[in-house]
């Protein structure tokens, strides 16, 4: 089993300016991921090519976890 941890993302629920800035300043990518990119990344595992991806708890967040 693998788990997919998405980090701050920009979805259609709105936020206001200082609060998109705030999470922003915390990722080192500098700005919030897309939902196109997280979806990528489950169809990755949900395809064959992660066949010899297990046990994971793959981080989609733009580097947060990482610092």
């Amino acid at each position: 089993m693998n788990v997919l941890s998405p980090g701050p993302s920009d979805t259609s629920v709105p936020i206001d300016e200082q609060t998109r800035r705030m999470f922003e300043s915390h990722i080192p990518r500098g700005k919030l991921g897309r939902p196109e990119e997280i979806a990528a990344v489950a169809l990755f595992l949900a395809s064959d090519d992660s066949s010899f991806v297990n046990g994971v708890d793959l981080a989609v967040d733009g580097g947060l976890s990482a610092i």
